[in-house]
């Protein structure tokens, strides 16, 4: 581990997880790991509307995108020049999906240092303002402990994840009149189909892995995504309707 991911990720997240141990009842950990995951994803909240926000206006353009790619199916380096003057023209940022998702990953990598060796009082590593309990509850509350792998955590997980991707992505298409595919349109349905159906399985896999803490922190996250995903879909629908 770098001084830098140290300094800028695990002191930090350590230090915040021992205070709010210190003040959450019982002290327990895993209740700590949800309420600092709440924490955090509030804090994401503008990118997170940013990010839903490029999503609309990416479907609404989409016709002109369709239009391009069509008109300019012969000159691929011009239609990337098209298209790009297209998002510059309403504000779009393509890559901010996925700038989201390497912001999320540093922290679960954080955790996973922070409980890979058990969650142990370091009071070398704790900041001189934070209050440390005398004992700590190292339960997924009282089921298992907080470092032991979790199967049932990890198809949660996945479980969750694919509905919030389901939310968030636009619907497949669905090929009208017989009509043959571009190779774009099949690519664009062949990656829609991967990140409904692939993604949350390797996810799965892939929490399995961790630490239960871990699965609690990317549990809490899919759910908090999901019920932001709803309010901002029912609030655009109040909106629609007062129109």
């Amino acid at each position: 581990m770098t001084s830098f991911f140290h300094t800028i990720l695990f002191q930090p997240l350590y230090n915040a997880l021992v205070f709010i141990s210190a003040i959450v009842p019982g002290h327990s950990v895993a209740l700590s790991i949800i309420i600092l995951t709440i924490i955090i994803r509030t804090l994401l909240l503008p990118l997170y509307h940013k990010s839903a926000h490029t999503q609309r206006k990416i479907k609404e353009i989409e016709p002109v995108l369709k239009k391009i790619k069509e008109d300019y199916k012969d000159n691929k380096e011009e239609q990337a020049r098209k298209i790009m003057e297209l998002y510059r023209e309403h504000g779009i940022n393509p890559l901010s999906s996925i700038f989201l998702l390497f912001i999320q990953l540093p922290v679960i990598l954080a955790l996973f240092y922070v409980f890979s060796k058990g969650f142990q009082l370091n009071l070398d590593i704790l900041y001189p303002f934070v209050h440390s309990p005398s004992q700590f509850d190292n339960t997924v509350f009282g089921f298992m402990a907080i470092t032991d792998k979790s199967y049932i955590l990890a198809l949660l997980v996945g479980i969750t994840q694919f509905f919030q991707i389901k939310l968030t992505l636009p619907p497949l298409e669905i090929q009208k009149n017989n009509t043959k595919p571009s190779f774009q349109e099949d690519f664009a349905r062949s990656m829609n189909m991967q990140m409904r159906y692939v993604m949350p399985v390797i996810i799965t896999v892939v929490a399995s892995q961790f630490p239960a803490a871990v699965g609690i922190y990317w549990l809490t996250g899919n759910i908090f995504g999901i019920a932001h995903e709803v309010f901002v879909r029912q609030k655009a629908k109040l909106i629609l309707k007062s129109n």
